[in-house]
């Protein structure tokens, strides 16, 4: 099997490796893992007071195409709100890195670990939760 030239830059010089403080309520965590292949990946975002990431990190063990797609969408998210960040699909980083059908699943674990970051944002109640949702004036509800 032969990887793209974006899977081995990826690969070979990944963007964003690292960890930051999952304690800090401006961080989200998000790890998943794919039981048939050992594959794991931890991704973290920084969201700013505006609702904006401004930062992530990765750590992952797996394949070339696991380390890729991590690497890859942390570079995409940067920069991007909650909602656009959490609208991203596993078939947009198949695509761009032009995986095999055999790794496609790499491309769904990063899908997945940027909607757990995000929930774990949400869960946290980081500064910028409910940023750009509808705000009732006081004492008045918002019908759901």
């Amino acid at each position: 099997m032969a990887y793209s030239d974006k899977v081995l830059d990826h690969y070979e010089n990944p963007r964003n490796v690292g960890a930051m403080d999952k304690s800090d309520t401006s961080v989200g965590t998000g790890m998943v893992g794919a039981p048939a292949c050992g594959d794991v990946m931890k991704l973290q975002i920084k969201v700013n007071d505006v609702g904006v990431i401004e930062d992530a990190k990765f750590k992952t063990y797996g394949c070339g195409s696991a380390i890729a797609s991590s690497s890859l969408l942390t570079e995409w998210v940067k920069g991007k709100t909650l909602e656009e960040a959490g609208s991203i699909k596993n078939t947009q980083i198949a695509e761009e890195l032009a995986l095999p059908p055999v790794k496609i699943h790499c491309s769904v674990l990063a899908e997945d670990a940027i909607k757990a970051a995000i929930d774990d944002y949400r869960r946290k109640g980081g500064p910028a939760v409910g940023v750009g949702e509808p705000v009732a004036p006081e004492g008045e509800r918002i019908p759901a």
